[in-house]
């Protein structure tokens, strides 16, 4: 699983013209599924979201995580991490896991997340074309990769 992670002061989600899903202070998590990825990816995934620590404290030093914090997570679903285009300029979709296996795990790891933050996440729809809408603080930003992590 991938997941660019963005901290922000707000964040929305749009389908249609119709805000689906916003967010205040948190993290904005644009979210890829890989057709390799299982349990264990999606619950190592959601406990690093949730407890890196990339807030600032009293003193300003990223030292407290979203859960800390009290931040907020807004979780999009995005095929595209997993774009591969070492081979010519026209990106292959082939490593992204297909709607009807990917669709479920998106929906695990949001479960996980909102388990382990103790509220709701707001989602994009699954599938749809979406305007995502941010405003990046810091700017703060990070790709994470269960199969690398770091």
């Amino acid at each position: 699983m991938r997941v660019l992670l963005q901290r922000v002061t707000q964040a929305s989600v749009q389908v249609n013209g119709a805000i689906v899903g916003e967010i205040g202070a948190g993290l904005l998590l644009l979210c890829g599924v890989e057709a390799a990825d299982t349990e264990t990816d999606l619950a190592w995934m959601a406990g690093k979201v949730c407890k890196l620590r990339i807030f600032a404290d009293e003193a300003g030093v990223m030292n407290r995580a979203v859960i800390d914090s009290g931040g907020d997570i807004l979780a999009v679903s995005q095929f595209t991490l997993f774009g591969a285009y070492s081979k010519g300029n026209r990106p292959s979709w082939g490593r992204a896991a297909p709607g009807p296996v990917s669709q479920p795990m998106f929906e695990r790891f949001v479960a996980l997340l909102q388990a382990q933050l103790g509220k709701t996440v707001p989602t994009g729809v699954f599938g749809a074309d979406m305007q995502v809408a941010l405003v990046n603080d810091g700017p703060v930003t990070l790709l994470l990769d269960s199969k690398t992590p770091e």
